[in-house]
């Protein structure tokens, strides 16, 4: 067990504003880990407490929108209040803000649904947090329904606790075609069109799986959406299938100046887990004094993930003393 010297040090770097933002992010890994615990441990609530502490004071958005992932990863209501506080605050960021409500949606506790349906509900949010909370919404109705309970669902490689849930089977073929009709289709509800994305993403992983390259190559086709929220979340997708079909996608999206920060930046990190694929860092290293703050500091991140996957470290984490191993970033 991780002594409580441990959780001290770590929450020491993760809210110092001067220690290099990747290894802020390393030690964000390590406490996500204690945080995650289940059955809880003595030492969650402070790892949780550690992580909520750089979330209210942390000057990067990059971090805080990490940050608040990581909350909603936990399974733990105790993470709910700061998310909470972080979605009323309208003078945040609205890449942490949206982050914040993604993960009291991934949480599933229906307290949050009274907040959620109110900033979906207002006409003068932006379309990010309204998108992001009808989803949320969605989420935690279907997680909390019998529908959930009757739904066969593909055993997924992934732990993460993602904005929804794929697609139930319906058969043992489950058709690309249309999954990837259901992802591309605007009409339809956008918790819908996510269960697809997600449905894909796990007929692409392995990425020696037969259905792996027809799924990413569905995917990408919705990095074209309307939507900034739908084109950072098949980012986010990448990121976790790591699969060398995407780097074509994910390079030109980098490279698009005219996309939003928050696409790019998830982009940058996807392709920082790809860090052992040809010519990935040297595209990275274009993109070091980009104008963009997110997308700078997205680039130091993704660099330093790209140092670890070709050095073949055991995990993405900052491990003072004897705490446990950490995942990988996933958002």
């Amino acid at each position: 067990m991780a002594s409580n010297d441990t959780v001290s040090t770590l929450r020491k770097v993760i809210t110092s504003e001067l220690e290099p933002l990747a290894r802020r992010f390393r030690a964000l890994f390590s406490l996500k880990h204690l945080a995650c615990l289940q059955p809880p441990t003595e030492q969650t609530f402070p790892a949780i407490e550690a992580i909520a502490a750089a979330l209210s004071s942390s000057s990067s958005e990059l971090l805080k929108h990490e940050l608040a992932y990581c909350l909603g990863q936990t399974r733990n209501p105790d993470s709910v209040s700061y998310l909470e506080d972080a979605v009323r605050n309208t003078k945040e960021d609205a890449m942490c803000r949206h982050e914040a409500a993604e993960a009291l949606g991934a949480l599933g506790f229906t307290s949050s649904l009274e907040l959620l349906k109110e900033v979906r509900d207002d006409e003068n949010e932006l379309d990010i947090m309204r998108e992001t909370c009808d989803i949320a919404v969605d989420r935690i109705f279907w997680e909390n329904s019998e529908e959930r309970k009757a739904e066969k669902l593909k055993p997924s490689d992934f732990s993460s606790i993602d904005p929804a849930p794929p697609l139930p089977l319906v058969s043992s073929q489950p058709s690309l075609s249309d999954l990837e009709k259901t992802l591309l289709d605007t009409e339809l509800p956008l918790f819908q069109r996510y269960r697809a994305m997600f449905a894909l993403r796990d007929l692409a992983s392995p990425p020696d799986l037969p259905t792996a390259p027809a799924a990413v190559e569905g995917l990408a086709k919705g990095m074209k959406d309307p939507s900034a929220l739908f084109r950072h979340e098949i980012a986010f997708v990448f990121g976790q299938l790591c699969h060398p079909a995407s780097v074509p996608s994910l390079t030109e999206t980098l490279s698009d100046q005219n996309e939003l920060g928050m696409v790019r930046h998830e982009a940058a990190e996807a392709l920082g887990s790809l860090g052992d694929v040809e010519g990935v860092e040297d595209t990275l290293k274009k993109f070091l004094n980009d104008p963009e703050q997110v997308v700078r500091e997205s680039i130091q991140v993704a660099l330093d993930m790209a140092e670890y996957e070709k050095n073949g470290e055991i995990q993405y984490a900052l491990v003072p003393d004897e705490a446990a191993p950490a995942a990988v970033p996933a958002a």
